[in-house]
């Protein structure tokens, strides 16, 4: 295979002058095809940070590894949708597809990575058979296109489709007219992961156009005649109307500029890149930083308009204070990519908080995975809780009271298992027709654990404790999963009968007891009570053994294993989300040392500079979170509240920038391949003996520096000095 990397690097050369920019700007760092092929899934084309377009290119569904709707082994392209998912393991969007040709009876088109272009907020693509340049750049609830005839096609087409999205969903109702003879109008409606989704749009050409029916509403050819001039399309989205749409496009939009577009769209990625800059002579490491850093921000997304008005989870349209976000893949996000945001994006806190609570108003309950203003209820738990009490603990600007109403009000439904887990303690797997019992409930009980942390906070309203109590003992319901005998978590009865027969490696069959995995992962999913795991497991030296064998035992899966547990250690599945937090499990038994090889293992052979460059699904940027905390040394296990944990860290600098304008910096003395353990460190200058740094710490901004030698120390093992 080539080396893309290099390839990108060297075209980006030729690029015309409106993307041609200065040396050693951090977007030069980025690849965007990291991701694209083998299970990656993650979007290719033209966005600004957490914007709501996501311009590019899309392929003929061919199953699952098309969910973003491009995947790197392709050659056939079929439109360029204003909307795309990035990383998720279910496909959607894909709308309102643009289609330059030469013909208006080929709907598409073979092409070749060789005549691709692709830097952050900008994408363009030469089609060798019709000859037609295309070029793609966006703005938050924008698009721009830029196509470019040869001079032999007269006349300049192109098609709109309406029908199209990326094979995941079918339209429900669809409708298009135009405004004059330079603008198109119309929307879409389609039921798909996304159960009723709206989008609307406004359409300006740079010059008359005629606009051509060629099947009905869902398929128009506009056509203009080819002056040689490139013609130019502005595009503007609302999930609300078309007005909105034309709002956003008059806001946001006012120029035919496109390089000028495009140039904004790169310095927008510049500025957000530059929140985070390391300090490495390792040009591989780099571009892999920075390309995770690029993804952990393409989602959420915003999904309001420029007037405070979106579509809310009841269907109807509301007027808001704040920006309306959507795209929360909360199963996997609230483990590292939320963490993250609370320190990199302190200034959209309010916005994701007040998101999620409105969403609470609006269907009753918190988000799980929420999806263009619809719930999907993809995934196990209450995801959703996490995240909102962790802004909450961390004192960003939320109302702590209706954050422990809505989530106190999520966690007592009657819905997926919940009434059961009330009336039982647990969830019986004889009981629950849905299955997965084991996972639901772990993950119910780390969720109900943040209910608790939240009913603490001054202003939250319990003045009697009552409802830390209830949820305290709640996030204890782990425990009636974990036999003593196996000495693993397993589904039993409502009669306290464990399921047999019993096979730890078995991750699915007939019935599931676990979501994506099996017992030797979800033996670990305890990260809010993790000294209560130690006990389980038979204190320290015990628990550190049953840890050593999950990262070297090897066992058969099962033919109906699904694809999502991957990047596999022993049993350890870093391609998926429950095992995120394990490795970092050994500093609770006072081993921080064993974590160190395990850390950079991942570093090394789970993350590429190649298409094939990541392990497992994006899942919308908790991979890349991971990689972003881990290599800079820190992880925060805990759903909630703010201690990361110290690792190894890949860099010899990472210099971080939090709120209120200040810095928090980490640097390695003597980091190397070899020199990965911690030996000692210092805290603004101070000596620091704590295997673990409190959010506070960080966020008020000075230097945690860590000298690191080639042999395991004694830092971070005594019991006073553990998370």
């Amino acid at each position: 295979m080539k080396n893309l990397t290099i390839i990108a690097f060297v075209l980006m050369a030729f690029l015309s002058p409106m993307v041609g920019q200065a040396a050693d700007r951090l977007t030069d760092y980025v690849d965007p095809y990291i991701g694209t092929g083998g299970h990656g899934h993650v979007f290719l084309g033209a966005n600004v940070p957490f914007g709501l377009v996501q311009l590019g290119p899309t392929e003929p569904c061919r199953g699952w590894d098309w969910c973003s709707g491009y995947h790197y082994s392709d050659s056939v392209l079929i439109g360029f949708g204003h909307m795309h998912l990035s990383g998720t393991g279910i496909g959607d969007l894909g709308d309102i597809a643009f289609m330059p040709v030469a013909d208006a009876s080929k709907r598409s088109t073979l092409f070749s990575h060789d005549d691709e272009r692709v830097r952050p907020g900008y994408y363009s693509l030469s089609l060798r058979e019709s000859g037609i340049k295309a070029e793609l750049t966006a703005t938050a609830r924008c698009g721009m296109h830029r196509y470019t005839f040869p001079e032999s096609q007269k006349q300049a087409m192109m098609l709109i489709d309406l029908d199209q999205g990326i094979g995941w969903d079918g339209t429900a109702a669809c409708g298009i007219q135009t405004k004059g003879d330079r603008m198109v109008v119309g929307y879409r409606r389609s039921k798909g992961w996304a159960r009723d989704q709206h989008v609307f749009f406004a359409a300006e050409f740079s010059r008359p156009v005629t606009v051509t029916p060629l099947n009905g509403d869902t398929l128009i050819m506009v056509s203009t005649p080819n002056d040689r001039q490139p013609l130019l399309v502005r595009v503007g989205i609302s999930a609300v109307s078309t007005e909105g749409a034309l709002r956003n496009l008059q806001a946001e939009m006012p120029t035919w500029d496109f390089d000028a577009v495009a140039a904004a769209a790169d310095k927008a990625w510049e500025e957000q890149l530059a929140k985070m800059t390391i300090t490495t002579s390792d040009a591989r490491a780099r571009r892999i930083f920075y390309t995770a850093l690029y993804h952990t921000m393409v989602a959420p997304s915003v999904f309001g308009d420029v007037d405070g008005h979106y579509r809310g989870a009841d269907g109807q349209v509301h007027q808001s204070d704040f920006v309306c976000h959507t795209t929360f893949s909360l199963w996997d996000t609230y483990r590292a990519a939320h963490p993250l945001m609370t320190l990199i994006h302190p200034e959209r806190q309010r916005d994701i908080a007040q998101t999620m609570l409105h969403i609470c108003r609006e269907q009753g309950k918190l988000p799980v995975w929420h999806l263009m203003g619809n719930e999907t209820d993809c995934m196990v738990g209450n995801p959703g809780i996490p995240v909102v009490a962790d802004i909450a603990i961390k004192g960003y600007d939320v109302d702590v009271r209706e954050v422990l109403e809505a989530a106190r009000k999520s966690a007592m439904r009657d819905e997926r298992g919940l009434r059961l887990l009330r009336e039982y303690g647990y969830l019986p797997f004889d009981l629950d027709s849905e299955n997965e019992t084991v996972a639901k409930c772990m993950e119910y009980a780390l969720a109900d654990y943040c209910v608790a942390l939240v009913a603490t906070l001054p202003g939250s309203g319990d003045t009697d404790g009552s409802v830390y109590r209830y949820f305290k003992e709640r996030s204890q319901a782990y425990r009636h999963y974990f036999d003593p005998v196996t000495r693993f978590m397993r589904a039993c009865d409502s009669k306290n009968r464990w399921r047999e027969p019993f096979d730890p490696f078995k991750a699915e069959g007939e019935v599931k007891d676990y979501t994506e995995g099996n017992a030797w992962q979800y033996l670990w999913l305890v990260p809010h009570d993790v000294p209560e795991l130690v006990g389980l497991l038979g204190g320290d030296k015990r628990f550190a053994q049953k840890l050593d064998s999950l990262f070297v035992v090897e066992g058969n899966l099962g033919e109906e294993a699904p694809p999502d547990i991957s990047g596999l250690i022993g049993q350890y599945a870093h391609g998926n989300e429950p095992s995120h937090h394990i490795i970092y499990l050994y500093n609770y038994v006072g081993m921080p040392w064993k974590a160190a090889p395990l850390l950079r293992k991942v570093f090394g052979e789970m993350y590429h500079d190649q298409p094939d460059g990541l392990c497992g699904n994006e899942d919308v940027g908790q991979m890349s979170a991971w990689h972003l905390l881990s290599s800079m040394g820190l992880y925060q296990v805990t759903p909630a509240g703010g201690r990361f944990v110290i690792g190894s860290p890949l860099f010899d600098r990472v210099d971080m920038r939090v709120r209120d304008g200040k810095t928090f910096s980490v640097v390695a003395h003597n980091n190397s391949k070899d020199n990965i353990y911690v030996q000692s460190a210092r805290l603004n200058g101070r000596k620091y003996t704590k295997s673990y740094v409190d959010f506070p710490d960080i966020v008020a901004g000075g230097t945690l520096e860590l000298f690191m030698g080639s042999k395991p120390s004694k830092f971070g093992t005594s019991k006073k000095d553990r998370p």
